[in-house]
């Protein structure tokens, strides 16, 4: 059975590039394009992995990672973070709710994503 992956991420161009690279390698792909949809979807479906973007609307990723950390039955869940930023701060934050691993948008390499997931995995 495939793994579950939630992808959480406002830019549609970038969500679709995650979501096509991630189907290609066999991953059973959810997409939300908030925090907020992402923690109703988490609500419903149990998830293998989440990758979740830092800023968006209506909930960002930091506040989102803060309350699945604080859910027993999400906290385990590895996330890697996918941002514009690889500020030194927003990387010790994520990483203090859980955060596995962190890819940075302007230097981002499809390939890189899959063996991220594939070492969180445990693949």
């Amino acid at each position: 059975m495939a793994k579950k992956i939630l992808i959480i991420e406002d830019e549609e161009i970038m969500m679709n590039l995650l979501e096509k690279k991630l189907k290609g390698a066999g991953y059973d792909i959810t997409t939300a394009k908030n925090g907020q949809e992402g923690l109703d979807i988490l609500q419903t479906k149990i998830f293998d992995l989440i990758l979740s973007d830092i800023i968006m609307p209506r909930m960002g990723g930091l506040e989102l990672m803060e309350k699945i950390s604080r859910d027993t039955r999400l906290k385990n869940i590895p996330i890697i973070v996918v941002s514009n930023s690889g500020q030194p701060v927003e990387i010790d934050q994520a990483k203090k709710f859980g955060a596995k691993d962190w890819l940075v948008k302007t230097e981002f390499d499809p390939q890189e994503v899959i063996f991220k997931v594939k070492r969180i995995l445990g693949e």
